[in-house]
């Protein structure tokens, strides 16, 4: 585990998995992407129709926000409605007054891409491949006052224990935790969300991947009401529109709840079925992170770019790793998908994979 400054040419913060899907994408079955598939379910997109006939009206999140609150166990003063996680980290570094923020890579890139763009100098923590991306907080600056980490993370897929991602929590210190993928977790075991006796916690969620919602736009940020209250303040009027605030309301609803604790475990059971193929290449040089604990998993493959390219040609999109700081170009993340997909793509990657290295002949 090292530290990093950022003032250098870097990685590519602004790339995303969706990238690996547009334009030139069509008719690839996308591995890259870690929205759930089949999703959203028919019920929920007639909750989102439904709402279509108060467009006239402004946006009013009371019932949303409410629905969010009762569904942590909070009161709503301590819960923000948002555009995506994205936006909150936007609103976080613009709202943010730190003198020394610090973010734990490998992770999502667009905490510190939104810190960056605030004119906030970033500095990195690196969890290496060695560890298995563990989280030593000691590693964490003391002098930090910012600190961002994903739990559990993106794209490591390492679940972090709650009690150790709460040792970075200080006076003084605003210690955010993207949880939006933790809802994938059975049982949301680790989670921080609903936790009010941490120390300048922020957690934030997303409805995006477990439901589908990718193109509408909505999650929402866990924190002390001041700074509910400064985050707030830092938003436009209306940020989050009628279908999306209808979306929120009926995904915290115990239906709701109740279908996504059954999908957390049936995409454990189909991640498990996914690594144990992928273990079936250990002698062509591929690596697993584990215990894989989200909804993909991270590879170590060799001549990974040229694999994703004959992936590709073989109509499987996977996600490039040398985007996330900490990582280099022989990563690549592969979204969980079902056991059929998977059987699919194994046999695309035994393909795709340079042929398994002959044992050197005895002179004789």
């Amino acid at each position: 585990m090292r530290t990093e400054d950022t003032g250098g040419v870097g990685p590519d913060l602004r790339h995303h998995g969706d990238a690996e899907v547009r334009d030139d994408g069509a008719g690839l079955v996308d591995l890259a992407v870690n929205v759930r598939a089949d999703t959203p379910p028919a019920w929920l997109r007639e909750e989102i129709a439904g709402s279509l006939s108060s467009l006239a009206a402004y946006p009013d999140g009371r019932a949303a926000r409410a629905a969010v609150a009762a569904r942590h166990g909070l009161p709503v003063e301590r819960v923000l409605l948002t555009a995506g996680a994205a936006e909150a980290f936007v609103l976080l570094a613009r709202a943010s007054k730190v003198r020394r923020p610090v973010v734990v890579h490998p992770q999502f890139t667009e905490p510190e891409a939104a810190l960056r763009d605030a004119g906030h100098t970033v500095e990195r923590v690196l969890l290496r491949a060695e560890d298995g991306f563990r989280l030593d907080p000691a590693a964490v600056p003391e002098e930090a006052d910012l600190v961002v980490i994903g739990n559990p993370t993106n794209p490591t897929s390492v679940l972090h224990p709650a009690e150790t991602v709460v040792r970075l929590a200080r006076p003084g210190r605003t210690l955010v935790v993207d949880e939006a993928f933790m809802d994938a977790v059975p049982g949301e075991r680790e989670a921080l969300a609903g936790r009010t006796d941490v120390p300048g916690l922020v957690v934030l969620r997303s409805l995006t991947k477990t439901w589908g919602l990718a193109g509408l736009r909505i999650g929402y940020v866990l924190a002390a009401p001041e700074v509910i209250d400064e985050l707030e303040r830092a938003q436009p009027l209306w940020p989050v529109s009628t279908p999306a605030l209808a979306a929120a309301r009926a995904c915290m609803a115990p239906r709701a709840l109740a279908e996504a604790g059954h999908a957390a475990h049936r995409v454990a059971g189909d991640r498990a079925y996914l690594v144990a193929g992928l273990a079936s290449f250990a002698d062509r040089g591929v690596r697993v992170v584990e215990p894989a604990e989200g909804p993909f998993v991270l590879l170590r493959v060799p001549d990974a770019a040229g694999v994703r390219r004959r992936l590709r040609d073989l109509g499987y999109a996977v996600r490039r790793g040398d985007t996330f700081p900490g990582l280099g170009a022989e990563w690549v993340r592969v979204a969980v998908r079902d056991r059929a997909t998977v059987n699919a793509f194994l046999k695309a990657l035994s393909a795709a994979l340079a042929p398994p290295t002959a044992p050197p002949v005895s002179p004789g």
